[in-house]
């Protein structure tokens, strides 16, 4: 994701942060529902569309909604710059894991709708790893936003708690 003008993140930016964190938790705990869908449908049997499915199925497709949003005021509004005594390494590995973070909350969504709506058996399995994939770089996101907070003492974390 290019960092066009570094400049702090907006309300709407920052707000869109928070709700799609918000979300992606929804959706792994909703995640049993729809899984429980997708294995009646594999067996020929009519599908049990329970309340976790609906809440997997519609928080799904907001997210990829929202994401498209997040994404479009990301291009217009930039980013913050990274610190600027962070080591390089580290910057790399920040620049990663946001490209990857924006790449899979577009991917799992559509593929999510794809292996539904399209019956294809590959998205569904996709889905899984990228799932699998996701929940490493949140990981990964949240351990460098502390690293930096608490041992670095950089107080990035202010960053998304208000807009600048």
């Amino acid at each position: 994701m290019a960092q066009t003008p570094a400049r702090p993140y907006t309300r709407a930016q920052i707000m869109l942060h928070w709700l799609i964190l918000a979300l992606i938790v929804v959706q792994f705990v909703s995640s049993d529902g729809m899984s429980a869908a997708w294995r009646q449908l594999g067996r020929g049997a009519e599908p049990d569309l329970s309340l976790l499915f609906w809440v997997h199925l519609v928080m799904g497709s907001v997210i990829l909604g929202l994401v498209v949003i997040r994404i479009g005021l990301r291009l217009r509004h930039g980013a913050p710059a990274l610190p600027e005594d962070e080591p390089p390494a580290l910057q790399w590995i920040a620049r990663l894991t946001h490209l990857g973070l924006y790449a899979l909350m577009l991917a799992m969504p559509v593929s999510g709708l794809v292996a539904w709506y399209g019956g294809v058996r590959a998205a569904g399995d996709a889905h899984e790893v990228l799932k699998a994939l996701l929940l490493v770089l949140i990981g990964l996101h949240i351990a460098g936003a502390l690293y930096q907070q608490f041992v670095l003492k950089t107080n990035i974390m202010a960053r998304m708690k208000r807009p600048g």
